[in-house]
């Protein structure tokens, strides 16, 4: 019996086109989709492709390390999987076949409160480290219940989204009119009050069931003093915010466009990550999404000052395609792309990879 064609893919490009042929179109478009006329969304792996390596040569690279200290744990590599939502939309085994990949991956993941798995089953999926991803609710009780059930469950840190008051204008979504399949809900939000009907025509509506639109910094103040993890925040673009984030004691911050799924026409992340790197000043580790599909996009970010990289479609397409088995592919594509990369450029551990090892801009 002949091996699928996705266990004969050789990077996750190809695995993309694999596993649009499998999935849904209308959960394609959810997944593959970006904000307004998508240019963010182009605009994120083009920034990445953009940067330009310098590799030092003669360099003893015949051992490599890639394991990164992050809050307190030792990861085997700086790929990790960020949240997102929905993964029955993609596979039958959902959220805790991610987890097993995760695990087998070595990667550390982290769960989303829009999963369509509790945080107790995921937490139950297997036994690699993880955290989980919270949109604060307006019910401040239920949000501190969810939190604490995360914790009860395993999660080691808590991510708060702090860029979606509500959803972006995500028209690939609203022309396919997707929307959560009858039989799948969101176990997470059980028992929270629904939000008072909206009564504007659907074309109008702006706000979200499960977001929060008043959320100010005073809550992330809140959460930081509740929550009894380490928080991270999430969606953090402009250097101002990063420093008022780690001054109320965020334990780590993540540069995000949310996937170019939010705002369209914001900075791609790899345009905003030095920023925001240089204002943090190593006071805490800064973190960083969007467009990142090669091993040579990890080396580039670590460079510009990262301590580990999330990706979020390509393992989705892991998902789609062959289950934990398939997000394993996805990850130890990328971890061998990234050892490949580090030798090439002569930088036997992560600790190498610095800022110039990059060419410099004209």
């Amino acid at each position: 019996m002949s091996e699928p064609a996705w266990e004969r893919a050789v990077n996750v490009h190809e695995l993309e086109v694999l596993a649009e042929r499998v999935v849904d179109p209308a959960a394609w478009a959810y997944l593959a989709g970006g904000s307004g006329d998508e240019h963010t969304l182009a605009w994120n792996p083009q920034a990445w492709a953009a940067v330009r390596l310098a590799p030092r040569c003669l360099v003893d690279v015949s051992s490599l390390d890639l394991t990164v200290d992050l809050l307190g744990r030792t990861l085997a590599h700086p790929v990790v999987l960020a949240p997102t939502a929905s993964h029955l939309l993609v596979h039958p085994d959902g959220e805790p076949a991610t987890r097993r990949g995760a695990t087998a991956g070595e990667a550390l993941s982290i769960q989303s409160t829009m999963a369509n798995t509790s945080v107790e089953e995921v937490g139950a999926a297997s036994d690699g480290p993880w955290w989980f991803q919270l949109y604060v609710q307006a019910d401040r009780a239920f949000t501190l219940d969810l939190v604490a059930r995360a914790w009860d469950a395993g999660a080691e840190a808590i991510v708060l989204t702090v860029d979606t008051p509500l959803i972006g204008a995500r028209d690939r979504d609203r022309r396919l009119g997707r929307s959560l399949p009858a039989d799948l809900e969101i176990p997470n939000l059980v028992g929270l009050e629904p939000r008072a009907p909206d009564l504007l025509p659907p074309h109008r509506r702006l706000y979200d069931d499960g977001l929060d639109a008043a959320l100010t910094w005073e809550d992330l103040d809140w959460l930081i003093e509740h929550a009894g993890l380490p928080v991270l925040v999430k969606g953090v673009l402009r250097p101002d915010d990063a420093v008022r984030a780690v001054d109320l004691g965020v334990a780590g911050v993540i540069v995000s466009n949310h996937g170019a799924r939010n705002l369209d026409t914001v900075p791609p992340t790899a345009d905003a990550l030095p920023r925001v790197v240089e204002s943090v000043g190593g006071r805490v580790p800064v973190l960083v999404d969007g467009g990142i599909r090669r091993g040579t996009d990890v080396a580039k970010a670590l460079c510009l000052g990262a301590t580990a990289v999330c990706i979020g479609r390509p393992y989705l397409w892991g998902l789609a395609l062959g289950g934990a088995d398939g997000v394993q592919r996805v990850i130890e594509m990328l971890r061998t792309e990234l050892e490949r990369a580090m030798a090439l450029l002569g930088a036997p551990d992560l600790r190498a990879l610095t800022p110039d090892l990059l060419w410099p801009s004209a």
